[in-house]
Formats: structure tokens, sequence, C-alpha cells
């Protein structure tokens, strides 16, 4: 049975629980087991390597000795034990000596709830994900991604605006390009499910680690941050099942919560790879932990100045940001005469329409920069449907196989990416030029003549796209209002 099965009979089960009203509960009630599940499975790999391993856990509250026993306790006993034993052990987990585990599993838990009612319920949950899950064995371990997109579909379709999956082909290309090597300290500040860490760490692994002691120091070199708890449950669990064995460096918290200025040069970072949160508000108050010629409440604005500020000299950073970025203006000029004035943003690849369904229809592009020198001219790469596409697809997903073109194309930053050519995709546009656009970074293709299409399909992408650009700006305008008022109400 595949995981996306299983984890389909499983929410029909959670249907029927009185306690767990719409998709986000169900989800949050199903992650907290699936991480309990796949903790134990990673227990019994340590047990085996480390003779000396001791667990985290009490003996009670470790899965194999509650919910493993498909016979075991059921009922308002099994109720009884998760509500009044299990949550409030691992939520005040002290840790034994130094094992920063327990530090970890404590954190997971801090904002997890048992929302189911039954206990027969609950314990044919169990018995599905024991059944149906071994993250003991490698191919299960590789469809975890799948079951992540299954479950941020289900979080979007509940209204949990913001949680989009990156393609896996996106992230791997944007990682690939990069390069983070062994030492380099990567980060994701805004990591969501540890999508991007997940490829940074495969990246390693694949390229620059030969030793147990490279494996200790690719340990000790990724970091995230992630604001929501059950996003940041996900990554947790996402980086143990990647052999991260203390994930301890993925942190519950909200990166943009801090003044620009805290943030001193012991935690800048060689590597940023990330997709901020774009079209959404911050909380009133946040804006003023920036400075005041780049205060905005539009989250993606306020990740590109932290992702410039946490850079180090020579750090190397790829961004996936809206249209919107590229040719706003107002505090979003300032903020890319910055970008451009303190980085070098070598390479603007623009995405075609439906990367992101169903998550949104706005054009995306993926920004690569590197600190230390600034921008002398800009290369723009038009990413092309492959042969056949009119879009992307659940069937048909943008493959990483299509960005070979840019990967031959590329050349090397050493030199100035001095082999690089103008071709029907690719163009180079100069500082002053950019200057003379008052920073406008929406540059077109110039060499795809302008026509309007009449094709339906683009049409009707177009039109959802530009729906979705209104709303997003309603509710953006509704909270700046809302918030004004608010101050005049106080005053």
């Amino acid at each position: 049975m595949s995981i996306s099965t299983v984890i389909k009979s499983i929410q029909d089960i959670m249907r029927k629980d009185v306690g767990v009203d719409g998709d986000a509960q169900r989800i949050g009630q199903l992650v907290w087991m699936l991480f309990l599940k796949i903790f134990d499975d990673r227990e019994q790999e340590w047990e085996l390597l480390q003779d000396d391993y001791q667990s985290p856990l009490p003996e009670s509250l470790r899965w194999r000795n509650w919910a493993a026993d498909p016979e075991g306790t059921t009922g308002d006993e099994l109720k009884d034990f998760i509500d009044n034993k299990l949550f409030p052990r691992l939520q005040n987990l002290i840790p034994d000596g130094d094992d920063q585990r327990a530090y970890v599993i404590r954190s997971v838990f801090e904002d997890a709830y048992n929302y189911m009612k039954s206990g027969q319920l609950i314990r044919q949950v169990i018995n599905k994900i024991q059944e149906g899950v071994d993250f003991n064995k490698a191919q299960e371990r590789h469809l975890f991604g799948d079951m992540y997109e299954q479950i941020l579909k289900d979080l979007q379709s509940a209204g949990n605006a913001g949680e989009f999956y990156t393609p896996r082909a996106v992230t791997e290309f944007m990682v690939n390009r990069v390069d983070p090597r062994l030492d380099d300290k990567t980060l994701d500040p805004a990591c969501g499910t540890g999508g991007f860490l997940t490829c940074a760490i495969e990246h390693k692994r694949r390229h620059y680690v030969k030793t147990p002691a490279d494996e200790q120091a690719l340990q000790a070199s990724i970091h995230g941050v992630e604001k929501k708890p059950l996003p940041h449950l996900l990554a947790t669990t996402n980086m143990i099942l990647h052999g991260i064995e203390v994930p301890n460096q993925i942190r519950h918290d909200n990166t943009l919560a801090r003044p620009l200025i805290s943030w001193g040069p012991k935690e800048r970072v060689d590597v940023i790879v990330t997709n901020p949160p774009f079209g959404g508000m911050e909380e009133d108050g946040i804006e003023t932990n920036f400075p005041a010629a780049l205060r905005t409440r539009e989250t993606a604005d306020l990740f590109m100045t932290l992702i410039i500020h946490l850079l180090r000299d020579q750090g190397r950073a790829a961004v996936v940001l809206p249209d919107g970025f590229l040719f706003g203006e107002g505090m979003k000029t300032r903020l890319k005469e910055k970008l451009l004035q303190d980085c070098n943003l070598h390479t603007i690849v623009r995405l075609p329409n439906g990367v992101f369904n169903p998550y949104t229809g706005i054009k995306t592009n993926l920004l690569f920069f590197t600190k230390g020198q600034p921008t002398r001219h800009v290369w723009y790469y038009e990413h092309p449907y492959p042969a056949g596409y009119k879009s992307y697809s659940k069937t048909k997903p943008m493959r990483f196989a299509e960005f070979q073109a840019e990967i031959d194309w590329w050349g090397s930053e050493a030199d100035g990416f001095a082999a690089r050519v103008a071709t029907e995709q690719a163009w180079r546009v100069s500082l002053d030029d950019l200057q003379a656009r008052n920073y406008n970074l929406d540059v077109k293709n110039p060499h795809v003549v302008a026509g309007e299409s009449h094709d339906p399909d683009q049409l009707l992408a177009r039109y959802a796209a530009q729906q979705q650009e209104i709303g997003q700006l309603r509710d953006q305008l509704k909270a700046i209002l809302g918030a004004a008022l608010s101050r005049e109400v106080q005053a």
C-alpha cells in the first residue's frame, strides 16, 4: 500500500471522530503521530549503530511500548494515556545530560494537540500508521516527500494561505546552482517543511561527504527557522528522516521578529536558499525591526532585507520571488537598489505560469546573487515549457531535467560568467539600464515578439493569476486600513 493511500485511509478514519474539525486539525493530529513513529524507527537504527545509545524518552512513552501492538491499549484507557501522560510528559521533557534530542522532542510538542475523542478510532489510526509506514526502508523515506505534498495541498484547501510546496525540481535546481559546500553554513530563514534544507543535505552528501568527520561537519551546517507550529514539526521530522540526528538547529520562531541590527557577525551564513512567504502581511510592529527606508509589512520584502543582511561577504543566495517584487515601486525600489549595491544579482530565472499550481497562479522568478560586489549587469533566462506542455499539473509536474539547458549555459562566477551568451531564452541588462528604469527588474525577453495569445488555457491561467493578485492586494489593503483604524481608536 502506498504512503498516500495510507494517509488517505487515516484521514477517512479521523473524519468519523467528533473531536477533529476540518483538514487542519486532521493534519496536525496525523503529524505528531507520524513524528513519534518515525523517531522510533530511527531509534532502532541508532541502537544498532551505537552500543551505548540511550533513548531520551522514558520507556513507557516510546512508540514501540504503547502504540506498536495492534491488540494493545485502546478505548478510554488509550485516550487517557495520550491526554494525561504522553502529552504532558513530552511537553515537559527534561534532557538527560547533554542529549539535545529531548529538547527537539519537547519543542515539536509545545504546540501539538490530541484532537481525537474516541480511543477506538485513535487505535485504528495508530494501527494504520504501524502497518503502512516503515521509515527504515529507504524507498519509503524517499516517498515521504510525496506525503508532504499531499499534506500541504490539504493545508491549502483548509485555508492556510502561504503553505506553498516548492516543487522538488525547483529546490534541487536552486541548490545545485548555489552549490553549498561541506562547511558552508546553510540557512533557510522561512524553511516550511524543510524542502530546501533536505536538498542541501543530499547535495553535500553527494559531492562533499567522504568521511565520518565530513558527516559531522554536514550535521552542524544545516540551519532553518519556521514560524508556524505544524510546518516546524514537519521540518523536524524531515531532518530526522534525512539523517540529521539532532535537528535542534531547526528553530520554531519568526525570523523577522528580531531587530535587524541584533543579528551579529557570528550569525552570518554562507548560503541561503528559500522561498519566503509572499502575498502575506506581518503583524503590526514587526516592520519597526527594520531601517525606516525599508519598512513594510509585506513578508517577502522583509525577508529580502534580512537575507541581504545575513549573508557573509561572498555568501550566496537563491530566492523565489513573485513578479510583483521585480516591478514594485516605493519601498521595493529602495530594496532593489540596496540589493544591486550590496550584492551581485547575476541571474534571474523567469519561470512560466503554473509552476506552483494549485497553490497560486502568480508568476515567479528565481533570483541568484552573491554578497560583496555591486551588480554590473543582470542575466535573465526565461525557462520555457517542455515541448507539448501548455502548463504544469499533477500528472505533468516540472522535472529537474528541464533545467539542464540553464545548467549547460550557466558558466562560472569565478570569471564573471564570461562564457555566457545571449540566446532566444537568455539576455543581459546593464546596471545603467536598470537604473534608468528606476530599478524595475521586470525585463521582458527581447527575443520574443509581443503578441496576444488567444489560447483558452493561457487566458484562463492569466485570469486566475490576476484574480489572485487582486485578492491579495485587497487583503493587504484591509490589513493596513484595519491597523490604521485600530491606532486611531486607541489614540
